[in-house]
């Protein structure tokens, strides 16, 4: 018997790099929409797409919007803040969309090193 891949998402991009960005939730909703287990972790700048309304002030052209990304990732799968970036911004659990969750680097190399899964850094 064999287990399920898993995939973990790393994004360390902010809005400052748009694609970078979009890149990572584009590959983290894929992967959930098609089954996979997903783990999307947001460190850096990029924790402030956890906190309500602003992944909905993020566009780029021809990419399917953040929100919605983010809406699937939180539905189908997990979305963790890293907590060192959580804290350096001043940002707790509630200042965080429902579903969001805030975890450190042990919670990254246990995802991370589980059998199966897949880490992608973006």
């Amino acid at each position: 018997m064999t287990s399920q891949r898993s995939l973990v998402v790393k994004l360390t991009a902010g809005a400052s790099e748009p694609e970078r960005a979009n890149q990572a939730f584009t590959v983290a909703a894929t992967a959930a929409a098609s089954g996979v287990p997903v783990s999307l972790w947001l460190t850096g700048e990029a924790v402030w797409f956890a906190v309500p309304g602003r992944a909905s002030s993020f566009h780029l052209e021809l990419a399917t919007p953040l929100a919605e990304l983010l809406s699937a990732v939180l539905s189908l799968g997990t979305v963790t803040v890293c907590g060192q970036c959580a804290a350096r911004r001043s940002l707790a659990l509630e200042d965080l969309v429902e579903g969001a969750r805030i975890a450190g680097a042990a919670t990254f190399v246990e995802e991370s090193l589980a059998e199966g899964a897949q880490a992608l850094v973006y």
